[in-house]
């Protein structure tokens, strides 16, 4: 607000509760999506002994492959798209039972989109794109202040992984060190980048809920104005001139100068609470809005809304296409993360994953009543 200081600021912005439909939506799509496990074939790796410590451990910690993929998909809805690196630490073992018996194998990684710095696609003479170069943010040192005292940057290449520190304190020839340097022995990046919504640019997706964050931004800044129209109703401005003597509360007691001009008296600035009603409205309307755009109103209803059963059964249709569009992107992705799983094996993957693409979402209670209906009408 305006001559609103920054210590006001915060302090409404604490005092202002969140309805956070964006985590309703995510988490509802989460769950529609891995209500049941895909199928996952794993062909020619079902022998090899490192598939089962890495389902069950997946990123060193302690996360199932199933979890891992839950979180990928709920961190692609958010951003747009998401990271998954595959790595595996450098060994002197000499086989590969002594590897597994020190617990060296292929991991995953899981990068949102602050972490990826810079990446390029390259095409092939077959027509295909590749990834040829990626830059990530791993690890960054802050001090108790909240400054930036240095991070270091994985880059990769079809030839090399380089590791560098940047210290943003030094000077341009001190600001940069290089920490490791090792070659690439795949001669690919192990990264594979999956999508919520494809957008013309490789390497970046387009969100689910962009909208829908904009629309509860929105109901956010109206339950702060809400908070405020009910704190000053119940707190009103007292306007004194300065030499009148008042005390805050019920029964306080005002002195004023007896010279004083009767003009000037002390009263009170009590704002009408009347615009609740008109506020609380807009919210309904925009709620309303939110579920149209996730195609969730019948599911996510709170209380019974007037909807024919055609309008019913066209939202099921449109969360059905929503979610398979979903399951595919997410099928794609897990396909090619078996590839690149299979690369660090020395093998190659022939098997098969299929996420569900039919999620026959009804309203059974609305089924019911229609057959009951039928039965009982004359003919």
């Amino acid at each position: 607000y305006v001559y609103e200081s920054g210590s006001e600021y915060m302090q409404r912005v604490l005092s202002t509760p969140l309805d956070n439909h964006v985590r309703s939506v995510v988490h509802t799509y989460n769950s529609f999506l891995f209500r049941q496990e895909p199928y996952r074939d794993y062909g020619n790796l079902r022998t090899n002994q490192e598939l089962p410590s890495f389902l069950k451990d997946c990123d060193l910690e302690g996360r199932t492959w199933q979890s891992f993929m839950r979180d990928v998909n709920v961190m692609s809805t958010v951003y747009g798209h998401c990271l998954v690196l595959l790595d595996r630490p450098q060994s002197q073992a000499g086989t590969r039972a002594e590897e597994l018996a020190q617990g060296i194998r292929t991991y995953a990684n899981l990068f949102t989109p602050e972490n990826i710095l810079d990446w390029k696609f390259t095409r092939l003479p077959s027509g295909h794109y590749e990834l040829t170069y990626l830059k990530l943010l791993e690890i960054e040192d802050k001090s108790s202040y909240g400054n930036v005292q240095e991070y270091y940057v994985r880059i990769f290449t079809q030839d090399k992984i380089v590791l560098q520190k940047y210290n943003p304190r030094k000077d341009s020839k001190d600001a940069v060190q290089i920490v490791d340097e090792q070659p690439n022995e795949l001669g690919k990046i192990p990264a594979v980048f999956v999508y919520a919504n494809r957008s013309p640019e490789r390497g970046v997706g387009v969100s689910d809920i962009g909208d829908i964050a904009d629309t509860q931004n929105l109901i956010t800044n109206q339950t702060s104005e809400i908070e405020q129209i009910i704190r000053l109703s119940n707190a009103p401005s007292l306007v004194k001139t300065q030499d009148t003597d008042a005390a805050a509360g019920a029964g306080a007691i005002i002195t004023i100068p007896n010279e004083l001009d009767a003009g000037l008296k002390p009263y009170l600035l009590q704002p009408s609470s009347q615009s609740i009603d008109g506020i609380l409205r807009s919210i309904e309307k925009n709620i309303q809005a939110i579920d149209r755009m996730a195609h969730m109103g019948a599911i996510r209803a709170i209380e019974t809304r007037q909807m024919s059963g055609v309008a019913m059964q066209s939202e099921f249709l449109l969360l059905d296409a929503k979610l398979c569009e979903k399951g595919k992107n997410l099928q794609l992705a897990e396909e090619q993360i078996w590839r690149m799983w299979a690369l660090w094996q020395g093998e190659s993957f022939d098997g098969d994953i299929m996420y569900p693409m039919a999620f026959h979402i009804r309203d059974k209670n609305l089924d019911m009543d229609l057959l009951k209906k039928a039965s009982d009408a004359k003919p």
